[in-house]
Formats: C-alpha cells, structure tokens, sequence
C-alpha cells in the first residue's frame, strides 16, 4: 500500500457498550454497521466490499442487504479487524472494490445468539495443550509471562501498574465500563484468577460492536468526517499454541508486523503521538512497547512505571481505558482501532492534544497472530 492512498471515513461502535441482552450477536454487528454508515453518510447500496470475523461475511451482508464484490472473512482472534483493514486497503488500491464496510459484535457478556466454537479435539490445541487442563486465555496466557517475569525481573506491582494507568485513562471517558480510580494495592488484592494475574489484571467480558469503511484518497473529501489516512499496516502469525513460541518473552508475530508497518510508513518511533496496544491481560502492552521497538526488551515494565504512557506522559497508551477497562468483548482489535481513529479525528473522550499519529497494534489468540495499523489525519 501506498502511504496516504487509503482513508477512513466511517467508524463508530454500537449504540451500548457494556450489557446489551436486546441484541444478539448478528444485531451488534447491524448496530455498528448502521452506525458507521450514518457516520459517513452511506447508505447500504453504497457498500462494495465486506470484512468481517466471528460472523461469516456471507451472514452479515446478507443481514444488510449487501451483494459485494469483495469479501474477506479472515478470522485469526481479537487481531483480526486490523489485518481486514490492512486487505480492505488493498482491495481498494487494486480496484476490487471501491467501498469497504468492516465489522465486528459480540454478545461476550449475555451470550445471545454468540458463535463461539470449542476447540476440537483433534486440533493442535486439543491434543497436545487441553490434556493439560488449561481453562481458557486466563490460564494460558499465565505460561509467556511468568517466563518473561523470571527472565527479566518484573515484578507483581509493575505487572499491576499497568492496569492502574489503564483505569486513570478510563476515568475520563463517559463510555468506559470501569472509571474509578485503583492503586497498585487495589490490584493485588483483587482476587486471584490465574498466577500472577488478577482480576483487574484481566479483561473485562461485555457485549458490544464496532465498524470502520474505507475508501480510497481521491475520495476522502467527499464525506463529512475528518478522513483519517492509512500509512503503513502490518499482519503476522506464529503458532497457534502458546506452548510453542519461539520465545516467551517476545512476539515474533509482533515483531513482523509492526516492523513491517513502520517500514511501509517511513516513520519514526519519535513522530508517534498516540499508541493502542490490545491489553486483554495486563502484560500484552509491555510486550507491545519492546516489539515493536519503543522499549528495549526488559525496559517497558519500568517505562510504564514512570508514567511515560499515563495521561501527561510522553507516548499516551490506551487511552479509552483499553481492554482492562474500557470494554472487552472477546475480539479486542475493533475497539483500539475506533480509539485511534477517534484520535486522529481530535474528538476522543482523553484526546491528546495535537496528535498527527496513531499507532494501533492487535493480537490474536495466545500470540497467535498480529495486526499493526498506522494512521495520521494528515492529508498525504
């Protein structure tokens, strides 16, 4: 992709974030849709070409009444949005498609009409990590950072820093399902869900949607919103058993696709104004800020420490509140990407002043897979 040739001109999530037991999974996904659409000033016709994961693409153009010519139903876990943003970029530049809605809603909290499958028995999963009884991410996410903590000497209370930072951001946005303040003490006393996190080291189960369109630059000017231009995008995948990183103190699908984006966009580290790193457990940020090169490896614990990504300080993380405690559906990647874009529009609830850039970095699965977008709302 061209930096710059790509925009986004829709983006909203759902009408309700939180508990939403009215509407099922398929009607999450309409409610965004409709919602970005309105944004944009479209109208269902308009839309040429559909992403979407956890429904089928075939389910929900058909729910909107849309014959597309260009589909993509990649679906690789919380990640996956950012890797259709990065194909939809594509599509367009290529002329498969002129228009492309991406969406995403999950029931994860009421679980009406949710599709969720279990793993097979026969998967990779299945046969060589479920015989050893791990009950979900909780406990399999246990396995890379406990590695990281002995390697690098990270301790509980930076662990719990992070999930304080995260709540000081939340404070400031009216739709953040958790806003009041907590303190490294109030972490560690929270309950214990799996060595070493707890419960406010884990992300928070709610339902909810978000939907992005795209079009090319030429475009851009013709709709109402600020557009928000695409720079560089990044996909990756490693394993899909955590059990067999490469390495359990890093990310090599981290390391792939953020690399790849920034060299796609020409940027620095220094001219980022605005970070999103998926944080459904409290250590993927610190895992974040070393892959993708903000922190040297063992440092990002620390740099959290001193605030450097806390409201005021000098790279601004999450700052909707982040999985922890803004909203976490199940798929996390739609909800970071809304922030940045809200970022880059200059109306986020936290907005950091004067920011140009935004990086939006995703994960899928147990560091499974990677997605890394970023974005400026500089015209190119």
């Amino acid at each position: 992709m061209k930096p710059g040739s790509i925009a986004i001109v829709g983006a909203a999530e759902t009408t309700e974030l939180g508990r939403i037991p009215e509407l099922s999974q398929i009607g999450l996904h309409a409610d965004a849709a409709l919602n970005a659409m309105k944004d944009a000033g479209l109208k269902p016709a308009d839309i040429d070409g559909i992403a979407t994961a956890g429904e089928t693409p075939v389910t929900v153009a058909h729910y909107l009444g849309l014959t597309p010519k260009w589909v993509d139903g990649t679906a690789v876990g919380g990640c996956s949005f950012m890797i259709h943003v990065r194909h939809a970029a594509a599509a367009i530049e290529s002329g498969l498609c002129s228009t492309v809605l991406i969406t995403h809603g999950e029931s994860g909290r009421s679980g009406i009409a949710r599709t969720r499958p279990a793993v097979s028995p026969g998967s990779l999963q299945g046969q060589f990590e479920l015989p050893y009884g791990p009950m979900g991410p909780p406990t399999l996410f246990t396995i890379p950072v406990l590695r990281y903590m002995k390697t690098y000497g990270l301790t509980h209370e930076q662990l719990a820093m992070v999930s304080v930072v995260q709540r000081e951001w939340a404070a400031k946005n009216p739709r953040a399902t958790f806003r009041d303040q907590i303190t490294v003490d109030d972490v560690l006393n929270s309950r214990m869900i799996a060595y070493p996190f707890r419960l406010l080291q884990c992300c928070l189960v709610t339902d909810g949607g978000g939907a992005l369109i795209l079009v090319s630059r030429e475009r851009a000017k013709d709709f109402p919103r600020k557009p928000v231009y695409l720079l560089g995008t990044g996909e990756s995948v490693e394993t899909p058993m955590v059990s067999q990183m490469e390495d359990f103190t890093s990310s090599r699908a981290f390391r792939v696709a953020g690399a790849k984006a920034f060299a796609e966009s020409g940027i620095t580290h220094r001219d980022v104004d605005h970070l999103m790193i998926y944080d459904a457990f409290a250590h993927l940020p610190i895992y974040g800020l070393e892959d993708l090169g903000f922190c040297s490896r063992g440092e990002a614990a620390r740099f959290i420490w001193e605030r450097n990504t806390a409201p005021g300080g000098k790279l601004p993380l999450n700052t909707n509140g982040g999985g922890l405690s803004y909203m976490h559906s199940g798929m996390y990647g739609m909800y970071a990407l809304q922030e940045s874009v809200r970022q880059m529009r200059g109306i986020a609830p936290a907005q950091v002043p004067g920011a140009k850039l935004s990086v939006c970095h995703g994960v899928g699965g147990m560091f499974a897979a990677s997605g890394t977008i970023i974005m400026t709302n500089e015209a190119p």
